[in-house]
């Protein structure tokens, strides 16, 4: 069932696409590739692509820049988010929220059990906005990165989707921080 609304303009945004990876590469980073795909053909902008380690600080490094750059309207993450001892996407990313978005993963779980059955417990796929940067956290694979974008983000960052989404928040002009200076 659509709820799109016509008489709506379609937005795009600037997005960031995150690959939290020990091992992935621009040459098999597929995840990131279907990320990339979904948004580009949605009408969006990319505006920046990056594969990092599953490092803590590393993470909320690179997460932090782009929530500071008035650009970036939101941030797709991919990897780090199950249960093995490299798996910190939720515990660098969570500190910086300003507010979760709960139902995010509790959607993607309902959506991924239909797929993959109750391995889908082991998603810690979660999401937020920090400073009206929307930020979705999702699995590595490549079928969870579809699943996520098709089934949720994509109608969420849609201007012309109803009831509701994030894109009249994020559009709304950052304050200037004159402690920094001005932000775009």
């Amino acid at each position: 069932m659509s709820h799109t609304k016509t008489n709506v303009p379609f937005q795009p945004l600037q997005i960031a696409v995150l690959t939290v990876s020990d091992t992935r590469t621009p040459e098999n980073d597929t995840s990131g590739d279907a990320l990339v795909d979904g948004l580009t053909e949605a009408g969006h902008r990319l505006a920046e692509r990056v594969i990092c380690k599953d490092d803590v600080y590393q993470l909320r490094a690179v997460v932090s820049g782009w929530i500071a750059d008035a650009s970036v309207q939101a941030i797709l993450v991919t990897g780090g988010t199950g249960f093995t001892l490299r798996d910190t996407t939720p515990e660098a990313l969570m500190p910086l929220f300003d507010k979760a978005i709960e139902g995010y993963g509790e959607l993607f779980r309902q959506l991924s059990y239909e797929e993959i059955g109750t391995s889908t417990v082991q998603s810690r796929a979660f999401a937020g906005v920090a400073n009206r940067t929307v930020i979705f956290c999702m699995p590595g694979s490549t079928g969870a990165c579809k699943t996520a974008w098709n089934g949720i983000i994509r109608e969420q960052l849609d201007a012309r989707h109803r009831p509701c989404n994030f894109v009249e928040m994020v559009m709304t002009a950052r304050p200037v921080d004159t402690a920094c200076g001005p932000r775009g």
